[in-house]
């Protein structure tokens, strides 16, 4: 008997290789996956200009950083954005200013697909074989209010959903042979597949550690090459080497196996050169 849902997640018309460079752009959600990828020795960019919830800021960051990236990872949290007064931009940081000086407003579905949209255009300019992940973060906002924090997210999904279609089918013969944009489902598995407090944060907002590192598990499955998986396989036992704490850090028998490991972390850089340590 099968006692949960199990989110099927499509697979894109790339894979993720081994020690790829790599951007990661958005939510907090983004910031814990990046975190996740530069653990396992992949060279990535996290969120340069902190933390972007809205796909005008994502934007914003895009165009500051105009990265020429393999791969990137777009994550949206909410479609509510700060317009400041004074000159009317969006701005991406209130930067403590008082709460006068702005004014909250939600951005449609054709206004998110918009933003997205010209993000996707300018890392195809940087990189034109670049890989787009497209995510919603599974995190709510307890501010808006868990109705208001669904309806934020509908948008969000449905400006994806609208993005995917216009620039991600690959079943479409006359596309050009360009970069094709994928959805990876990180808000359904956690709200359908994981739908249990035990899989929360203490404030029961954000996603445990043990999520995280089941995500994490579903986007390898997913996305990674067979040369990749290999790349992790090889680095696992010299990744929990390296984090073991020793009662004796002075002792003979510790010292030696950290010279036999960092000969490994050697051969292992010499045989992936972009290898991020």
């Amino acid at each position: 008997m099968e006692f949960r849902t199990v989110v099927e997640i499509a697979k894109p018309d790339f894979e993720i290789g081994p020690c790829e460079e790599m951007l990661f752009v958005g939510s907090c959600f983004a910031d814990s996956i990046g975190q996740r990828f530069r653990e396992e020795g992949f060279p990535v960019t996290v969120n340069p200009y902190g933390t972007m919830y809205n796909p005008a800021s994502v934007l914003h960051t895009i165009k500051r950083l105009t990265p020429c990236v393999k791969t990137a990872f777009i994550t949206l949290g909410t479609n509510r954005v700060y317009r400041l007064k004074e000159t009317g931009e969006i701005v991406d940081n209130c930067e403590k200013r008082p709460a006068s000086l702005f004014q909250e407003e939600e951005l449609s579905v054709d206004e998110c697909t918009d933003y997205l949209t010209k993000a996707v255009g300018l890392l195809r300019q940087a990189n034109p074989d670049v890989h787009i992940v497209l995510t919603v973060s599974p995190i709510r906002y307890r501010k808006y209010g868990y109705h208001g924090s669904q309806l934020s997210k509908a948008t969000l999904l449905l400006a994806v959903e609208t993005v995917i279609k216009k620039l991600g089918n690959p079943r479409q013969p006359r596309m050009p042979r360009i970069s094709r944009v994928a959805y990876f489902p990180a808000y359904e598995i956690i709200n359908d597949e994981l739908r249990d407090y035990r899989f929360y944060a203490p404030d029961m907002l954000h996603p445990s550690s043990q999520t995280v590192d089941y995500i994490w598990e579903r986007l390898v499955d997913t996305y990674f090459s067979a040369e990749a998986k290999t790349f992790l396989s090889e680095w696992q036992p010299l990744k929990q080497a390296l984090g073991h704490k020793p009662f004796d850090p002075d002792s003979e028998g510790y010292k030696t196996l950290m010279d036999k490991t960092m000969l490994k972390v050697v051969e292992l850089r010499e045989k992936y050169p972009t290898f991020a340590l």
